[in-house]
């Protein structure tokens, strides 16, 4: 049974998707190298990530700290889980700012955990990440875009290429000098020549989008 570890080698990476594909390496030479996320060596829960993603759905950061916030100290502990969350009810979660689709999930989340249907990062380790996907998205509020960012952010696995990302797919479209943004299944077939790697082409694409939509930006000049 194959084990995956958390992180890849990013300089493989650089090398690999700068020689398999031209116009990206162009966009990558001129952005530089993207060292590899701190995140992937951090300790890490994934009933807790889950947890959190639920509470932050929809919200600025900030709103979210302090509702997450309201919620540790309402169940006396900075650890989301069944065990956590089950010392208060649905009223405690509304008084905490939580909404009550919000409370649905998180009570799904904790259900399915008590019930070991949530893998443990132990499990992860020898699970495929088509594998995480599957186990994951069937969690009320948890869709395949979280398990990706999850995959990508916090397992550091290498292949991941999250076809819906608004952000990826305008990256594409500059890279290849598109007039629309190609479709989910046009973006899952040109990303084939980046794999094993596609992770790090998303991780590159995120920046050429940040970089397309700066330069779209109306310049405000002063009127004399």
């Amino acid at each position: 049974m194959p084990r995956y570890a958390r992180g890849f080698d990013t300089a493989a990476a650089w090398d690999h998707l700068r020689r398999r594909d031209r116009r990206l390496g162009s966009w990558m030479k001129r952005i530089g190298t993207i060292a590899p996320e701190p995140r992937w060596r951090a300790r890490f829960d994934p009933v807790d990530a889950l947890a959190r993603a639920i509470l932050f759905q929809q919200l600025s950061g900030k709103a979210a700290s302090t509702i997450v916030g309201r919620v540790e100290a309402a169940i006396g502990s900075r650890r989301l889980h069944a065990d956590t969350l089950g010392r208060i009810d649905d009223a405690t979660l509304r008084a905490c700012g939580v909404s009550g689709n919000k409370a649905l999930a998180l009570r799904d989340l904790a259900m399915r955990e008590a019930r070991g249907e949530i893998p443990t990062l132990r499990q992860m380790s020898t699970m495929h990440h088509d594998e995480i996907v599957a186990a994951l998205v069937p969690v009320r509020g948890i869709g395949r875009w979280t398990v990706e960012m999850m995959l990508m952010f916090r397992l550091g696995r290498p292949d991941v290429l999250p076809v819906d990302d608004l952000g990826i797919r305008k990256g594409v479209q500059r890279v290849d000098g598109l007039e629309d943004m190609p479709s989910p299944k046009q973006l899952a077939a040109r990303g084939e020549q980046w794999g094993p790697y596609r992770t790090y082409a998303g991780l590159y694409l995120w920046r050429i989008a940040d970089l397309a939509t700066a330069a779209e930006a109306p310049t405000n000049r002063s009127q004399d």
